[in-house]
């Protein structure tokens, strides 16, 4: 029998929430975590982006909070900004419901703005290591009334070289604390984490490739490394993106790879880790209501990234195993949308490309060969109208874009889809 969320224990302030905001079903993370929470445990849970984990420890903490109570009691920990505020976002939609408040902490930030909001009642914090230590260091936060911690995205803190950070925080939280532990992937030092500072954690696992992957059509594009600038723009060209994310190996690959795209009069931008805050934000904005339509990212900027919207994903650097390229294109194919992933391989990549099948348990068609098989249908995902985000599906014709601006417009009652396109 399906299970509701008050089944599972929230309560019925919440669930009339959630029913307003579409949320009716509770996801697999979701069903096994929270009455877990709710009854005090420890939980290690192995999910990807994209699997509801957000919800799956903000409900249990909303509903453990005591808002009489004016300080902080549950910290949330994630490894970059973009991810701190897509929590916090929401967090806000949920936690007036019972009266807490909520603050994020990162960098790049007005630290004084976050003092002097830190003086006041904050229940639930959100953060990155750096801001968060920060505030330690300068004794504007403190972490002794915490009884519920989250340590989100752990694996990617363990890449970032967050986890002595990580250790420092956890160090001013009291030992009485619950610990909640969200990780796409399990390394030895994740477990290790676990142990240190967990207390016979409830396991739970969801099996990513079940989740992300049965909404979206797969494909390889052989090329070569000479070429590979030229392949894509023609697949942009030949498939029309509504919104696409194109991952790049390093910063310095992205912002070439952007700024060709640019001179080519594509509406695009870039998001990695030498952008400000402040263009981060921008640059996200601008992605969300589709005022460029295709992003440039590595996938360290990427990570946790969740725009609705997005129907195509292309790998224009191959990525570094299995999880990485389920983390990659599960941007796109959500809530019941198609979508399409491009993996451009050259010669060089092949053993990659292999690794990844292998993982998979099966061949990606090549996009340059005869179809082999059935089970990776070529679809070209259906649009939608970006402009309302939350309820709309109006489509639109092809937009014609400016060189200068990345505008675009689009002409009433087209029938059309809205889709990327370059300055001829």
């Amino acid at each position: 029998m399906t299970k509701d969320f008050a089944s599972l224990g929230i309560r019925g302030e919440l669930h009339k929430t959630l029913a307003e905001l579409g949320i009716s079903v509770p996801t697999p993370v979701q069903t096994q975590a929270i009455p877990a929470l709710l009854s005090g445990k420890d939980i290690v849970a192995q999910a990807q982006t994209g699997t509801g984990k957000t919800l799956a420890f903000l409900l249990p903490i909303l509903e453990k909070v005591k808002v009489d109570k004016p300080f902080i009691q549950a910290l949330i920990i994630t490894p970059t900004r973009e991810l701190a505020l897509q929590i916090t976002a929401e967090l806000n939609k949920l936690a007036s419901t019972v009266g807490a408040n909520s603050l994020a902490v990162y960098g790049g930030q007005d630290v004084e703005r976050q003092i002097k909001k830190l003086k006041g009642a904050i229940h639930i914090v959100v953060g990155t290591p750096g801001r968060i230590l920060d505030h330690m260091r300068r004794g504007t936060i403190s972490f002794s009334g915490v009884q519920m911690l989250v340590l989100d995205e752990a694996d990617q803190m363990l890449h970032m070289g967050f986890l002595p950070e990580v250790d420092q925080i956890i160090g001013q939280t009291s030992p009485k604390r619950q610990t909640m532990l969200f990780s796409a992937t399990m390394p030895g030092s994740i477990r290790n984490l676990a142990k240190r500072y967990m207390k016979t954690p409830v396991d739970i696992k969801i099996e990513s490739k079940k989740v992300t992957l049965d909404e979206i059509s797969q494909l390889v594009v052989s090329t070569t490394d000479r070429a590979k600038q030229d392949t894509l723009f023609k697949l942009i060209d030949q498939y029309r993106p509504f919104l696409a994310l194109i991952f790049c190996r390093t910063k310095r690959r992205a912002a070439k790879l952007n700024q060709a795209l640019l001179e080519h009069g594509y509406s695009a931008d870039e998001l990695h880790g030498d952008l400000s805050q402040a263009k981060r934000e921008q640059v996200m904005k601008r992605f969300r209501q589709a005022h460029i339509q295709l992003l440039v990212a590595t996938d360290v900027a990427a990570r946790g990234l969740d725009v609705e919207g997005i129907t195509h994903v292309f790998n224009y650097d191959i990525p570094q195993d299995l999880e990485s390229y389920i983390h990659r294109i599960g941007r796109t194919g959500r809530a019941g949308e198609k979508g399409l992933a491009l993996t451009l391989v050259a010669p060089k990549d092949s053993p990659m490309l292999q690794a990844i099948e292998k993982g998979l348990g099966y061949s990606i068609d090549n996009l340059n060969a005869p179809k082999n098989s059935e089970k990776q249908r070529r679809i070209q995902p259906e649009r939608q109208d970006k402009k309302s985000v939350s309820s709309q599906n109006r489509q639109h014709q092809p937009s014609k874009f400016s060189k200068r601006t990345g505008k675009h417009g689009t002409k009433k009652n087209s029938g059309k889809d809205m889709c990327v396109g370059r300055k001829k």
